[in-house]
């Protein structure tokens, strides 16, 4: 779980590896979905992505593990979160593919210009996240099917919640994102040649 090097009464902390959410554009927007609903579970494409925001406001958090399985069936330990809803400010989300023409790359931006991104219901399958957070009213060691979103874990295994979170110079790697709806303002695709990533 998470490694913190400060954790004072605010719950202010630098978070290394999974142990909070995060909000992200996801393989809903590489299907080129900027707004709408997605399901509630997919396979995986197998490829892990970055996502990056300046600032991540949410309501309605918890964390816990599961697996996130690809097409083969193959599955991959992630940390899920789930977020109720998430502002994100300069927000991007990059992925480098191999294909038969070479490396091919895309990234998409948006939520800048002080008109930041937004999502509902959002769940991540990530396995890396970088930033400064700060949560309101944390609750650490819960059971994973008592946690205060609609989404909950397993019974018996170690979770996380807390009624607000805020993260700072987000640096997040995923497998997966959804959300009932996803609204990118002012979003723009870019295909690249693979070396321009979101860090």
């Amino acid at each position: 779980m998470p490694s913190f090097k400060k954790f004072t009464g605010s719950h202010a902390g630098r978070i290394v590896i999974a142990a909070v959410p995060v909000a992200l554009v996801s393989t809903v927007l590489l299907g080129g979905v900027a707004q709408g609903a997605v399901p509630v579970s997919f396979a995986i494409s197998g490829s892990q992505f970055q996502i990056s925001a300046s600032q991540l406001e949410g309501t309605g958090f918890s964390q816990y593990a599961g697996v996130a399985n690809d097409t083969a069936g193959n599955p991959h330990q992630v940390a899920i979160a789930n977020i109720g809803s998430a502002s994100l400010s300069d927000l991007c989300q990059s992925v480098v593919t191999e294909t038969p023409m070479g490396t091919v790359g895309l990234m998409i931006t948006a939520g800048g210009g002080g008109n930041p991104a937004t999502a509902t219901d959002l769940q991540i399958g990530m396995t890396d996240l970088k930033g400064d957070s700060t949560f309101g009213n944390i609750r650490i060691g819960v059971d994973a099917s008592t946690v205060n979103t609609a989404a909950k874990g397993e019974a018996g295994t170690f979770a996380q919640d807390s009624d607000t979170i805020s993260i700072a110079g987000l640096q997040q790697t995923a497998w997966s994102t959804q959300a009932s709806v996803f609204t990118l303002n002012g979003m723009h695709v870019e295909l690249t040649d693979g070396t321009k990533t979101c860090f």
